[in-house]
């Protein structure tokens, strides 16, 4: 830092913040660290008893933390999002669109490990919407070495460290499952929870059907929905291992693999996903995503609907932080579900 008289300190970087406390209406800062004072900021300045600031004075090989955050943000930087303005050696990125959220977690932790900088993000593998803020980005002191943040930049590499992939609308199957709502003995509640969900998605439900307890009618209603163009197979009710639930088999016959039947999340153990030939994802739903407000189905869905092909270890991964609390006030997906 340098002292210098304010009236000869135009073109100059301020190395703190300048307040301005005017009784009983406001006490903020005027300029932030960072600011390049202008001709016009000088009067300002003399105003609020500023004869002499600090000023950040220029060193070769080292970096002010506005130069440092743009590095930063460049290491994160993708498709589908935007930085905001530096402030304060900050820039945060904001997501474009409705997308599902990736995040190379390894490079994001080594430029965190390398020390004085910092990317703080929200949660990879969750739902962004357009105008959501991703991630926020800033170094710790107010200077930096250059050969520091050349290390942050080979770190990232080519790649940038997060992703957002936009949703796609996907067209939709139900094949709703059970004697009794074949019959009509009772009204198909699950249905529309299903079609709910489905509608966050902008998904398009091409098909609605009902079939019995018989594996060859549920797998008989696959097939109907996969020949009309259906994208997304969604099948309701018995997925659990009673003698009488015929989902699961009929499903592992209308597919082609079957990535897990199970999952170490509650609700939703009995969950099933298994694939087509042609990478066309069955689900099989358990019965508590009928009646509970947040399922497996909230973990799964976001990443079907951006493209994703999952695999068993995606599963595998959710027991920490698979349990769903059953808050009284729910505030999914800003909660530890499915969090690891």
């Amino acid at each position: 830092m340098k002292l210098m008289k304010t009236e000869e300190a135009a073109g100059q970087v301020l190395c703190h913040d300048i307040t301005k406390i005017v009784k009983g209406v406001t006490k903020d800062a005027v300029f932030r660290k960072g600011h390049v004072i202008t001709e016009e900021d000088i009067p300002v300045l003399l105003s609020i008893g500023k004869d002499h600031i600090y000023i950040w004075e220029k060193q070769e090989g080292m970096l002010h933390e506005n130069e440092a955050a743009k590095i930063l943000y460049h290491i994160c930087r993708n498709e589908h999002m935007h930085p905001t303005q530096v402030k304060e050696g900050k820039i945060e990125l904001i997501a474009d669109c409705d997308g599902l959220l990736k995040i190379d977690r390894k490079k994001l932790k080594a430029v965190n490990s390398l020390g004085e900088m910092m990317i703080a993000s929200r949660h990879g593998n969750f739902p962004v919407r357009a105008g959501d803020k991703i991630a926020g980005t800033r170094i710790i002191p107010l200077v930096i070495e250059k050969d520091k943040m050349e290390r942050a930049k080979a770190v990232g590499g080519n790649a940038p460290i997060f992703q957002l992939k936009p949703f796609q609308k996907k067209k939709a199957g139900i094949v709703a499952t059970g004697n009794e709502v074949y019959y009509g003995r009772i009204q198909d509640t699950f249905t529309p929870v299903v079609e709910e969900k489905l509608a966050e998605y902008s998904a398009d439900i091409i098909g609605r059907e009902v079939s019995g307890d018989n594996p060859e009618q549920i797998e008989e209603k696959i097939r109907l929905l996969l020949k009309k163009g259906a994208e997304l197979i969604i099948c309701t009710g018995g997925m659990s291992v009673d003698p009488d639930d015929k989902t699961p088999a009929a499903i592992r016959r209308a597919a082609a693999e079957v990535v897990t039947y199970g999952a170490p999340v509650l609700p939703g153990a009995m969950f099933l996903l298994a694939y087509t030939r042609q990478d066309v994802p069955i689900l099989g739903l358990p019965g508590c995503v009928m009646y509970a407000k947040r399922t497996i189905f909230d973990l799964v869905l976001p990443r079907i609907m951006a493209g994703e092909k999952l695999e068993k270890e995606d599963f595998d991964i959710l027991g920490e932080g698979g349990l769903c609390l059953s808050c009284p006030v729910c505030t999914f997906p800003n909660c530890g579900f499915g969090k690891a």
